[in-house]
């Protein structure tokens, strides 16, 4: 009788531990979920609604279905956009913009003009380290 005792009370001290650790287990699963798929998720449609809050008069912009355009009027949640060389005028509405080209090409720019003031400040820097070695070269 005392082996039976002892016996249950090692297979429910067993069977705790193993639930402690699935529970464990799946908490972690969630949390990786989250990290991985969830958040950068919300950090992507909070950009995409950043920008298109952002759009202004005059921005060229590419809606969902692919119409390229320039936006003449911008109202709370719709606007008016000219596109191709007749100058067609259609209202969309404001979740349907994908790009905002105007301030893509913004970004480019600024990235570019960066890249360009970082390798101009980089020649600079080996010029004067040149000149530094020529002379030290020239006091020996």
């Amino acid at each position: 009788m005392f082996e039976l005792l002892t016996l249950e009370a090692t297979s429910t001290a067993t069977g705790s531990g193993s639930s402690i650790g699935m529970i464990v287990l799946l908490v972690v699963m969630v949390a990786g979920m989250y990290f991985l798929m969830i958040r950068p998720q919300r950090k992507q449609q909070k950009k995409d609604q950043e920008m298109r809050e952002s759009t202004q008069v005059g921005d060229e912009i590419t809606t969902i279905g692919g119409i390229m355009g320039r936006v003449v009027t911008v109202k709370e949640d719709s606007l008016i956009i000219e596109t191709g060389a007749d100058r067609n005028k259609m209202k969309i509405a404001r979740w349907a913009i994908q790009v905002n080209n105007t301030a893509t090409e913004k970004m480019r720019a600024e990235q570019e003009a960066a890249k360009a003031a970082a390798a101009k400040e980089r020649e600079e820097k080996a010029a004067k380290k040149k000149k530094g070695k020529k002379a030290d070269s020239d006091k020996a």
